[in-house]
């Protein structure tokens, strides 16, 4: 299974981004799927998630700003982030949970400076 994370880029603060990731390979059967990111010098933390059962979850630094939404037929998981800050500059990191195992994307780069 190999996970294709698309969509970053470099764009100017209140500007928007859409990122995506898709599974492809073996079947995965996810049940949860999410985005992680990992600015330089920290450590890589949830920015949301999203599982078959319940709602979408957002961290309180994104909330109102970022939405994740989710196909899981397709393992396909989307980011929609409005609004971009400096802060948000990190690598994103889609991440796949099923009951064979986890996995992640490559990383796709977000840098938000004007």
């Amino acid at each position: 299974v190999q996970l294709q994370a698309s969509g970053g880029g470099l764009v100017q603060p209140g500007g928007s981004l859409r990122l995506s990731c898709a599974a492809s390979g073996s079947s995965v059967g996810s049940n949860v799927m999410g985005w992680y990111r990992q600015a330089p010098g920290e450590r890589r933390e949830l920015v949301a998630s999203i599982t078959r059962t319940s709602g979408p979850v957002h961290i309180d630094a994104v909330k109102g700003r970022f939405t994740i939404s989710g196909d899981f037929a397709k393992n396909t998981v989307y980011l929609q982030m409005n609004s971009l800050r400096p802060e948000d500059t990190a690598v994103y990191y889609c991440l796949l949970g099923s009951a064979g195992g986890t996995y992640w994307g490559q990383g796709t780069q977000v840098t938000v400076s004007s």
